[in-house]
């Protein structure tokens, strides 16, 4: 007869390679549905930001929900869904309702064209439906960064895979059949801690000069023009707002015209007795945080030889004209100088220039264009743009829909001569006169491969100041390069305004599962369940005999203790 202890080893043995293959069997059935990945994409945030503790931008970063498409029915609950719609699709209902009311909702993945990918450089499209396209974007920008969106709200770009999960899921949709956790279809995973707090985020301005001819004997100060340029932005996503008009094309202007008069001021002959003094400067998109910062480094004897100050903003906008915005009245001299040298170099290049007078409020700290820091430190400023109305605060500062494809090229060109030539004129003592040192052909002209190649390099760079760290290969570049044409270039580090906050978590991972319904799972569960219970009888048969197998389920004899 069978030893005791051994028959009962034998049926613990059993029964634990029992419970192994059932374990088993569930961890494979949890990975059909976890590891079968259809996509992975890199998705963009929508920002999140606080101006003085007001919450705007998304407020999550996280997601795990199923996909829902634009064909889901009217009415349906979405709170549990992620919205993936592709910008052409995007309607104002649901703007309306999930944006600007805050409806509940599970996410927001808006898909938008290749054309606005910062890398893109072979997407062709056709005039006409980029701009409808364009403003679509700008409008949607706007909504989105003035609004308090509680859900993650993320950017991704189409492509073939996405299209073809877009597709099944509209499929779905308009089947009546929506994913669900009892009907499967696809579900979109973002993993992402809680976003946190930007400590004390940064902004940085970047001057350099090129410094008069004094006259033998002359100890007095010459005086100064300052060439001035924001270079920052800000947008819907951080990672996405290039800002190539704005402001990359004021960047680039300010380059080109610091390389064409670092020729003329390189020979004492032609060197100017004016100082030019060149700004790149952060914190544009913020009230023009960083201009007021240095201008109030300023000593008041530098502050005092300024003559004027022209910013150059979104230049390549002005493709039938420019308009100089000014604070002081029209009939100020410098103001009357400024436009009328402009404006005579404007009708020789077949341009307009137009002239805004917008008077400042000193009781209202808010800005809109960058020569009004100036202003109100009593310093004669203009802002030649191609806007002709002054924008909303975080409007018009280099978002999503501001790409290389849609800047003028030759807009900015033209920008560049017109303010180089004037200011030649002004400096030379050639107003009124037709004489054209930036001639074409000539070692002086402007030249577009430069300005091309820029464009370029800032096209492809975010460049919003809070992700924008002080030694970044970015900044560091622009002061490298505005030193191979003047002199005394330098950084000046500073914090940004307290009244705004920022948060981290920019670019994240999505995952898209593509998962079975539960009632597949269960009966894939019941089929592999009975197969390998007839498995295991079967096994234990053959090996141990039919009354093991039902000793395996007899209900073992209750033992009695004996009483003392």
């Amino acid at each position: 007869m069978a030893d005791p202890q051994i028959v009962a080893g034998r049926r613990r043995h059993v029964f634990d390679s029992f419970y192994s293959i059932i374990t088993l069997v569930f961890i494979l059935i949890a990975c059909v549905e976890l590891c079968d990945a259809s996509t992975v994409v890199d998705v963009y945030r929508l920002i999140q930001y606080d101006i003085s503790g007001a919450p705007f931008g998304s407020r999550a970063a996280s997601i795990n929900h199923h996909a829902g498409s634009s064909f889901s029915p009217p009415g349906s609950d979405l709170s549990r869904t992620v919205a993936v719609l592709t910008l052409r699709e995007l309607n104002e209902t649901f703007v309306r309702e999930y944006i600007e009311q805050g409806k509940p909702l599970g996410g927001l993945l808006l898909l938008l064209p290749q054309v606005f990918r910062s890398d893109n450089s072979q997407t062709v499209i056709d005039d006409g439906d980029y701009k409808d396209m364009k403003k679509k974007l700008a409008d949607l920008e706007q909504k989105l960064i003035h609004s308090t969106i509680q859900y993650p709200v993320y950017f991704a770009f189409e492509d073939e895979d996405l299209a073809n999960v877009l597709a099944d899921i509209q499929r779905n949709d308009a089947a009546g059949q929506p994913a669900t956790a009892t009907t499967g279809g696809y579900k979109l995973i973002v993993t992402s801690p809680a976003p946190k707090k930007l400590a004390s985020p940064t902004i940085t301005n970047i001057q350099g000069w090129l410094p008069g001819l004094k006259a033998d004997g002359d100890s007095n100060q010459l005086p100064t023009i300052a060439i001035v340029a924001s270079y920052d932005t800000f947008g819907a996503a951080p990672a996405l707002s290039v800002g190539s008009d704005s402001n990359g094309s004021g960047v680039v202007a300010l380059l080109e015209i610091a390389r064409l008069f670092s020729i003329l001021y390189s020979n004492p002959n032609t060197r100017g007795r004016y100082n030019i003094l060149f700004g790149l400067t952060s914190g544009g998109p913020y009230n023009y945080n960083g201009t007021q910062k240095w201008l109030k480094s300023f000593d008041q004897r530098l502050r005092e030889s300024i003559d004027y100050a022209i910013c150059l903003n979104s230049l390549s906008s002005g493709e039938n004209g420019l308009w100089l915005h000014v604070s002081k009245p029209p009939e100020n001299a410098y103001v009357k100088q400024i436009f009328e040298g402009l404006s005579n170099v404007a009708e020789e290049l077949g341009l307009k220039v137009g002239l805004k007078h917008k008077k400042i409020n000193v009781s209202n700290s808010r800005v809109a264009w960058e020569h009004e820091q100036f202003s109100r430190l009593r310093v004669t400023a203009a802002t030649l743009s191609g806007l002709s109305v002054a924008p909303n605060l975080l409007e018009h500062t280099g978002g999503i829909s501001d790409k290389r494809e849609f800047v003028n090229e030759d807009a900015v060109v033209r920008g560049v001569k017109l303010v180089a030539e004037s200011l030649a004129r002004h400096i030379y003592g050639h107003e009124g006169k037709n004489v054209n040192i930036f001639a074409d052909n000539s070692s002086l002209a402007v030249n577009p491969s430069y300005i091309g190649s820029w464009l370029d390099l800032l096209s492809k760079t975010p460049r919003v100041a809070p992700f924008l760290s002080k030694d970044s290969a970015f900044i560091m570049a622009l002061k490298k390069e505005l030193a191979d044409h003047v002199v005394e270039v330098n950084l000046q580090h500073d914090v940004i305004d307290g009244m705004f906050t920022f948060y981290d978590s920019t670019v994240n991972t999505l995952q898209i599962y593509q998962v079975a319904s539960v009632t597949f799972d269960l009966l894939l569960l019941l089929v592999l369940g009975s197969y390998l219970i007839t498995l295991f009888s079967i096994l234990v048969i053959t090996t141990r005999g039919l009354d093991d197998l039902i000793s395996l389920f007899r209900r073992p004899p209750s033992r009695k203790m004996k009483s003392t």
